[in-house]
């Protein structure tokens, strides 16, 4: 039984609890955490690490009038717990159930929807200044982690908050992932003296009092800056906050309540803008993901007491079979490095990093750059991959545009996670990239039926002159059909049919083929090609097919609009020919198992050969 979960209303009751019992809750979050996302899987580590941080922010600030805004997401379900979500937890990133990010539909506390990294500073700038023009009186506090500090955006905000000067709380998560820990008695005691009440009272006041100072007042005063800002140099991680206009407090031990609520309400009293270095362990509380933080950083259901995945599969992932593929290139071209933004995991090139660490660069989270560094190592001869999700890709946009395709460079985008990724919802789905990739200049543009054809399009882009992107699924890279050479811009015809034809790009050709064989039984006569390239396009097979049949059917894990099946219905403008688009609509699609969401928006085998034969009744 739960004592304090099931008997307090929070977070009202936090600000009654004293910190003996506070400790206590703590040991219940936890023990609450890793049963349900035991269950549901989900994001672990981080969870069990920011358990004091999330308590001791509810108590110290009055949400939701105070605005606490926290970067990615991904971190708040203790959060939600102590928001009154404990008893949904059930439903957690399940179909119709709880988001595993804050969710302003869900909870007046979730004040906007999250998902991607480092834009909490400046959503938190907005308010702030927002709050100023309109005379209201709150705090607004971000919560940002150390790996999204990476992020240029951040640092973008972090410059311009700065310079506005504004009361804003900025908390810094530091878990040990990017920004190298605090050492050294000295430092930890100046940390602890300028975040002390008479400290920012009494420098004030020095100040103040020498500047009075005949003739050389001022000069003592910048004297004083001179050797301050020396000390600091040498000793404070702070300085670069100190010098972008930030107030530093820290570092704060962030398991230590007690601790955290006075620096917190320090802060409350200082002008201008504050970062709170806080210092938290990823996986606090539970061994097995104290060992492996990043394991447990996001992870499907998995047995408590050995830690163990509970769904095993012997059908290698997407993920692995081009992680995989690409060690076996690099071993017979030393041209080929690998690029990621913090996600060497995540895209399968771990073992790629470990076998080849002078060629694998993880830049952190920052996409755009990861692009344009890509470009200069092309440039320079080298082979660049650059693995990255789907969702993530969006961000560096311009810089594919402008410092790949416009120069014509070799870099290639190897995007994991496109198409819908089950229960992380709308933040991540990668339901947009055909949309945005097709149009820009010089890009060919690729998607595999299953894993043997990755490992040909791979094989095909290192001897690419021009930029490439192949998209992949998340999940398990099944092979079926047989291997065949890939040439540019030309598709595949996988079955014939004799009443109508399916165009099928990537994961949604083993659907298509699975629609067919329904279509058979109802007497329909199905044909399924895969169209394999998007840029160029085979041209002369489509417009064959258009001879051929009076109606086609595209099928795509895109959105329609701006997808592969728009460029068809261009492309056969002139032809007599109907063209009916299978793909998602124009919305964000919500969370739910891959299964579910093909189901309720007609993707699935069954919708599909119902809707194409819907059309051969009328």
């Amino acid at each position: 039984m739960n004592k304090y979960l099931e008997s307090h209303d929070f977070p009202d009751d936090l600000r009654k609890m004293d910190y003996d019992d506070l400790e206590l809750l703590t040991y219940e979050i936890r023990d609450f955490l890793v049963e349900e996302v035991s269950k549901s899987g989900g994001h672990l580590s981080s969870n069990l690490g920011v358990v004091e941080l999330s308590i001791a922010l509810h108590r110290a600030f009055d949400t939701p009038k105070d605005k606490l805004i926290w970067d990615v997401g991904h971190q708040t379900y203790v959060h939600k717990i102590l928001t009154g979500r404990a008893q949904r937890f059930d439903s957690l990133r399940k179909f119709g159930g709880m988001s595993g990010f804050p969710k302003m539909s869900e909870s007046k506390f979730d004040i906007f929807d999250t998902g991607h990294s480092s834009t909490s500073l400046s959503l938190g700038l907005g308010l702030a200044v927002a709050r100023d023009l309109s005379g209201e009186d709150y705090n607004v506090i971000t919560v940002i982690g150390d790996g999204a500090m990476t992020g240029g955006l951040a640092f973008e905000a972090l410059n311009n908050a700065g310079n506005i000067d504004t009361n804003m709380i900025v908390v810094l998560n530091d878990n040990g992932m990017s920004i190298s820990p605090n050492t050294g008695g000295l430092s930890k005691y100046l940390g602890r003296l300028r975040s002390s009440r008479k400290y920012i009272s009494m420098k004030a006041q020095i100040k103040k009092n020498v500047s009075r100072v005949p003739l050389i007042g001022e000069g003592m005063v910048a004297g004083m800056q001179h050797a301050r800002d020396s000390i600091k140099y040498a000793v404070i991680d702070g300085v670069l906050f100190e010098e972008l206009g930030f107030r530093y407090f820290g570092p704060v031990d962030g398991h230590d309540i007690k601790e955290m609520c006075e620096t917190f309400e320090l802060a409350k009293e200082a002008e201008g803008p504050v970062l709170i270095h806080v210092m938290t362990q990823k996986g606090r509380g539970y061994s097995k993901a104290e060992n492996n933080p990043n394991v447990f950083h996001g992870i499907g259901p998995f047995d408590m007491e050995t830690g163990q995945p509970l769904k095993k599969s012997s059908i290698p992932y997407y993920s692995g079979v081009f992680g995989n593929k690409l060690i076996q290139m690099a071993e017979q071209n030393e041209k080929i490095v690998a690029v990621s933004a913090a996600m060497f995991e995540g895209t399968g090139l771990e073992k790629f990093s470990r076998e080849y660490p002078k060629r694998a660069f993880d830049v952190g989270i920052a996409e755009g750059h990861a692009v344009t560094f890509s470009a200069g190592l092309a440039k320079a001869g080298m082979k660049p991959f650059v693995a990255v999700y789907s969702t993530f890709l969006q961000r560096a946009y311009d810089e594919i545009m402008e410092d790949v395709c416009l120069q014509k460079l070799p870099v290639v985008f190897c995007i994991d996670r496109a198409g819908i990724v089950g229960a992380d919802g709308e933040t991540h789905h990668g339901i947009f990239d055909l949309s945005y990739l097709k149009h820009m200049p010089n890009l060919t543009v690729m998607a595999p039926k299953d894993g043997r054809e990755l490992e040909a399009m791979m094989e095909f882009a290192a001897e690419a002159e021009g930029p490439c992107a192949i998209r992949y699924p998340r999940g398990e890279a099944e092979n079926f059909g047989t291997d065949s050479v890939i040439e540019a811009g030309r598709a595949e015809v996988i079955r014939e049919g004799k009443d109508t034809e399916i165009w099928a790009i990537g994961a949604m050709v083993k659907k298509a083929l699975d629609a067919a064989d329904i279509l058979e039984d109802k007497g329909i006569s199905a044909g399924v090609v895969n169209m394999r390239f998007l840029k160029p396009f085979d041209l002369s097979l489509l417009r064959g097919s258009a001879d051929r049949f009076k109606l086609i059917f595209t099928l795509e894990d895109n959105v329609v609009s701006g997808g592969a099946g728009e460029e068809i219905n261009n492309l056969l403008s002139d032809k007599d020919v109907k063209v009916l688009n299978i793909g998602w609509p124009d919305k964000f699609i919500e969370h739910g198992s891959c299964e579910e969401l093909y189901e309720k928006y007609g993707m699935d085998a069954n919708s599909i050969a119902e809707r194409i034969a819907e059309k051969f009744e009328r």
